[in-house]
């Protein structure tokens, strides 16, 4: 697995497919894929941050949901934005959906054998 963070219009997309090759990328926005489509190569899973929201929203376990979907897509490449720098949040749920995106972005940066961070659309690897 690998992992692009970085703010938000920072490009992080458009690397992902000049790096990784946009023919050889499925793009999902904001959803985990079930199971694969016949042929894919590599799948590339967008605005992770707003799939976390949507998954606490709806009352999952953001956690065990993307644990599961590493076992059947171990290749795969995860976007982010960074969304723990800035203002705290009023709402309560805010403050939580931004600590629990942070701290499964910290377990999946140990897990990646890759991170990098987009800034500016270059990417600087991290890890």
């Amino acid at each position: 697995m690998k992992l692009v963070i970085g703010g938000y219009a920072q490009g992080k997309l458009a690397f992902v497919l000049e790096h990784y090759g946009a023919d050889r990328c499925r793009v999902w926005d904001g959803v985990l894929p079930k199971e694969a489509d016949a042929g894919m190569e590599m799948v590339v899973i967008d605005h992770f941050h707003n799939w976390v929201k949507g998954c606490m929203l709806g009352g999952g376990c953001p956690e065990a949901e993307v644990g599961e979907f590493l076992k059947n897509f171990p290749d795969c490449v995860i976007i982010s934005d960074e969304i723990g720098n800035g203002i705290v949040p009023v709402e309560a749920f805010e403050r939580q959906y931004r600590e629990q995106t942070g701290r499964i972005l910290v377990e999946l940066a140990g897990k990646a054998e890759e991170v990098v961070r987009v800034i500016c659309g270059i990417g600087q690897k991290i890890k």
